[in-house]
């Protein structure tokens, strides 16, 4: 049986990308509603294992959202945020204060020479996922939220994530999937339909495929639906340039927009008003996957001993979980 093909997906711009998320980075957290409630799902989602990591990558940690929750988790573990612009991490250093290893971040900052403070909780290195700077093997726990969207080479950076993580090393994650701003694209398909202005999202079981390829264990993927609402169109758009978030396409199209084809695009938004609101959807895939050894492939150390194999018997720990709280 041969496994399936990486889905083909349109060239991401990376220096787009880091530009982009570098001039959002002061405007970032007043626009990042739904970047906190997914950090906040993620950080829950991690009371359901019983791991205690030394070592904790937060890739795409942006402004430190869900790092800041690691740190208060994992008291004694060396964390360390990761994203693609320097700026996104100086703007997360309120965040990553408390000068818990003083050491660590001069350790970090001989062997690449781009972290930020010393005295920190956790150590912000500026650095793509692709290329992580770590040896083989050397981490325990890997997180990311929100961040996977950014890379049209799955199976590559998957690959990086296990290549760094230990066996039985944890691997959690959000990214969006196929739904995500779909009253965005169908406006534009209707205003300029031979031009793509809203970037590619990948179905939650492609992402799952590639975890298996890159050598993860038993993955488990599960979706929800979030919407956002606002007054008018272009609050949206706002939105998305207040967070970085642009159409990062290697082929787009250069130079500026006509007027009325803009006019034309918002008009298309408005026949997906909902009552006095308009909606922006948001598909939020979530996975984690196991780094463990051929013969123990995905063994899910959680706090009922099972193995976690599907998302039926994830929903039946997450039950599992409120009932033993219920009943101290």
């Amino acid at each position: 049986m041969t496994e399936p093909n990486a889905p083909a997906l349109e060239k991401m711009n990376r220096q787009h990308i880091k530009q982009h998320f570098s001039q959002a980075a002061p405007s970032y957290d007043d626009a990042a509603v739904l970047q906190k409630t997914v950090a906040e799902c993620m950080d829950e989602r991690l009371d359901l294992t019983t791991i205690t990591p030394q070592t904790i990558l937060d890739i795409g940690a942006g402004t430190g959202l869900l790092t800041e929750k690691l740190i208060a988790r994992y008291a004694d573990a060396h964390i360390v945020a990761i994203d693609l612009s320097f700026s996104m991490l100086q703007q997360a250093q309120p965040r990553l204060k408390t000068a818990r290893f003083p050491q660590l971040g001069q350790i970090v900052n001989k062997a690449i020479g781009t972290t930020l403070a010393q005295k920190t909780a956790a150590t912000a290195i500026n650095a793509d996922a692709y290329q992580l700077p770590f040896a083989n093997q050397s981490v325990d726990l890997i997180t990311s939220n929100l961040m996977l969207q950014w890379c049209d080479e799955l199976d590559r950076v998957f690959q990086e994530f296990r290549r760094v993580l230990r066996p039985e090393g944890l691997l959690m994650f959000t990214t969006f999937g196929p739904d995500t701003l779909k009253e965005l694209r169908q406006a534009w398909q209707v205003a300029d339909p031979k031009q793509e202005h809203v970037n590619q999202f990948i179905d939650m079981h492609d992402v799952g495929d590639a975890l298996i390829r890159a050598g993860f264990g038993q993955p488990v993927m599960d979706m929800e639906l979030f919407t956002l609402t606002y007054d008018q169109p272009i609050g949206v758009l706002k939105d998305l340039k207040a967070i970085g978030a642009t159409h990062a396409n290697q082929n787009r199209a250069q130079g500026l927009m006509g007027k009325n084809r803009f006019q034309t695009m918002l008009k298309a938004y408005e026949t997906h008003r909902k009552e006095t609101k308009i909606p922006a959807t948001y598909e939020v895939v979530h996975g984690h996957a196991w780094a463990a050894p051929e013969q123990l492939k995905g063994p899910n150390r959680n706090k009922t001993g099972h193995i976690e194999i599907s998302l039926e018997a994830f929903s039946k720990q997450v039950q599992s979980k409120y009932k033993k709280r219920q009943n101290v």
